[in-house]
């Protein structure tokens, strides 16, 4: 068990291209779906003790209509002070606005779900580490497009820029005093 405490007021909840066409993909070792309910229920957690959850959905760059399926997940319903990003390349730094937003909030974390794993998520938690933010990765809330690959950025990549850890301890984390 991973433990460690977080500042809630200073830690940013990004989710990763919670889209339905993502989502519907064929994954491993959790289904998309999965995957969903559990952001769904971290970002009820973050809210619950004033964290930031920011949204990030991919767009498709030169293309007058996305795929369908290109929106947020309905069950996600952003709420006012939630933030939303709309990247359009593998990470949901480069060209987002998106370091700019956190440190105008004066965030200093960054707690990584979503899909898939080893791309947007991985290149996403790359970049935040290079910005130097805090970086932490909840690894039964993310899936990948291969379960070795998921396994591999789990076990090997993660821990090398930061705290990998479960949802229920990243709950815990949000919330040391009732523990």
């Amino acid at each position: 068990m991973t433990t460690f405490s977080l500042e809630p007021r200073r830690t940013a909840l990004v989710l990763i291209d919670l889209m339905p066409r993502i989502i519907g993909l064929e994954t491993a070792p959790l289904s998309g779906r999965e995957v969903l309910e559990r952001c769904v229920a971290l970002a009820k957690a973050t809210r619950s003790v004033g964290g930031l959850v920011v949204h990030v959905r991919v767009e498709r760059p030169g293309v007058g209509v996305q795929p369908e399926g290109s929106e947020l997940a309905p069950e996600l319903a952003p709420q006012p002070n939630d933030l939303q990003i709309v990247k359009q390349t593998v990470g949901a730094f480069y060209g987002t606005g998106l370091d700019e937003a956190l440190r105008s909030r004066d965030i200093d974390t960054v707690v990584l779900a979503g899909i898939a794993t080893n791309f947007g998520v991985e290149s996403t938690g790359r970049a935040a580490d290079d910005l130097g933010y805090t970086t932490v990765y909840v690894s039964d809330a993310m899936t990948g497009l291969d379960a070795k690959a998921h396994d591999f950025a789990i076990s090997y990549v993660f821990p090398r820029f930061g705290t990998v850890t479960t949802g229920a301890e990243y709950v815990a984390a949000l919330s040391p005093e009732a523990g």
